[in-house]
């Protein structure tokens, strides 16, 4: 079975072009979390310790109510078809945060307003990607 991935490997994805967005911004807590919030806090919370795969199959995971017995066997299922990657996050398309992946496609995010974004948008050794803009 082929396995896809939404890894990527000393890149940068700015924000989107289009997004209404002037700072990162934490996406707002709602009843049943939503995409943004989940993958927000994984990352936030976490950064340079995950993978872009590792986060899309835990909110999924987490989404479905996927037990860790099954962990193996639903990752193989989830990649076994292509996945949007986080080009497509509304962290990077809504929310004003840049993704950096490191050279172990381990993850963090930057608020479009910090040092730190403009210096990974600077960078000629990293590869940079604009996130996918919210309309067509």
């Amino acid at each position: 079975m082929k396995t896809h991935t939404t890894n990527y490997f000393d890149t940068f994805i700015e924000v989107a072009t289009d997004t209404k967005a002037d700072s990162g911004t934490k996406p707002p807590s709602k009843e049943k979390k939503t995409v943004a919030e989940m993958q927000y806090e994984i990352i936030a919370k976490n950064p340079y310790k995950y993978t872009s795969d590792d986060v899309l199959f835990q909110v999924f995971a987490d989404r479905n109510d996927v037990t860790k017995n099954e962990y193996k066997a639903a990752r193989e299922q989830f990649f076994s078809k292509g996945q949007a990657c986080l080009r497509a996050s509304p962290l990077t398309k809504t929310y004003g945060f840049g993704i950096h992946s490191d050279s172990e496609g381990k993850i963090a995010l930057f608020g479009m307003e910090t040092d730190e974004y403009e210096k990974f948008v600077k960078d000629s050794n990293v590869k940079k990607l604009k996130a996918m803009k919210s309309s067509r």
